[in-house]
């Protein structure tokens, strides 16, 4: 089975695309995961891709914006390209069925519906959603690579 929940931020606004041939909404954005750590220790987070199609895809776009929080429902699509150089770059993205908006983009998580089961409520999500949330994905770097002795295995 090939499922994932991840809870994150956004660390960026989405990027909203259609497909050339059937004009197929895409929006695709990355949220940053933190990692749990001793404490003491310095903050981390893993910085997951993810992709949304079609109608969610629009309204992924329109009410989220960089420090809104987020839970992503969907797969791992791993898959690969050739850069400029020629080299293979190997990817990995999550392909969401379902966003759920949390929290506000203000940081009032008292004012999200929380969870998987709540529906969007347009007039309350929007104008949060859009508000901003300035400095909290300052603490993150752009990418993130894992110190050889944070590896596990």
């Amino acid at each position: 089975m090939n499922s994932v929940i991840l809870i994150g931020r956004l660390t960026r606004d989405p990027e909203l695309s259609y497909t050339p041939n059937n004009q197929t909404a895409v929006t695709r954005f990355t949220i940053a995961v933190d990692r749990p750590v001793a404490q003491g220790r310095e903050r981390q987070a893993d910085f997951i891709r993810i992709t949304v199609w079609g109608k969610q895809a629009e309204t992924c776009d329109r009410y989220l914006s960089k420090g809104r929080q987020v839970a992503v429902m969907g797969r791992i699509q791993t898959g690969s390209y050739k850069n400029r150089e020629g080299v293979t770059v190997y990817t990995t993205d999550v392909v969401a069925d379902r966003v759920e908006f949390l929290g506000s983009a203000n940081g009032n998580e008292s004012a999200g519906r929380g969870g998987f089961g709540g529906g969007f409520n347009e007039s309350r999500d929007s104008q949060t959603a859009n508000s901003g949330f300035s400095g909290l994905m300052d603490d993150y770097p752009d990418s993130f690579e894992a110190a050889e002795d944070d590896i596990p295995f």
